[in-house]
């Protein structure tokens, strides 16, 4: 169990940070801005749930297994995969966590009106904070991906593939609270020209 008793440390202040390995590394490295990018993204979710709560309790509840899972992500990026003995079992995503957010995401997509143009981020206000958090959920696999291509660093690739799904299930979310996609905002190409 994890037990934070000082939250503030002074370790950090000279712009550095420690990983799970106890390994420091600056607070700009792409490893630190990709689990941080992750936990901007359950922040995201965080306020999205604040218009879910009450009138989407299926979604509001999918959610909350994703924010936990995010949080599983965040300690599977902060513990470097070395290669060498840990003398225990590090957090690391899982293919099943990976295959929930895919049953998710087709029982929601079973309801929704087929998109006929890209959906503009908006429609109502639970939608467009989701859309917030996809883009953000995004962000952060850009950021897993080139970590991942960085010599002497690995990420996970189950990790990689829950950032990518669970991006995909914010746009399908976004849909599901805008009236199954009847309320989606849709883009017009050269609409202003």
């Amino acid at each position: 169990m994890v037990k934070l008793n000082k939250i503030y440390t002074r370790t950090g202040d000279n712009g550095t940070t420690g990983l799970g390995s106890g390994e420091r590394r600056l607070k700009s490295d792409v490893r630190v801005d990709a689990y941080g990018t992750v936990d901007e993204a359950n922040s995201c979710i965080g306020l999205a749930r604040l218009y879910t709560a009450e009138a989407h309790a299926e979604i509001d509840a999918m959610l909350g297994r994703i924010q936990n899972d995010l949080f599983d992500l965040g300690a599977d990026l902060a513990m470097p995969d070395t290669g060498k003995p840990l003398g225990y079992e590090p957090l690391r995503i899982v293919a099943a966590q990976v295959e929930r957010v895919e049953r998710d995401i087709d029982a929601l997509n079973a309801n929704l009106d087929p998109l006929r143009s890209f959906v503009l981020p908006g429609g109502s206000p639970a939608a467009a904070a989701l859309h917030i958090a996809r883009t953000v959920a995004r962000r952060a696999e850009r950021l897993m991906v080139e970590l991942a291509q960085k010599q002497g660093e690995h990420v996970n690739p189950e990790g990689l593939k829950y950032i990518n799904r669970a991006s995909d299930f914010l746009f399908v979310a976004a849909r599901a609270v805008n009236d199954n996609g009847k309320a989606d905002v849709l883009w017009v190409p050269g609409k202003n020209r």
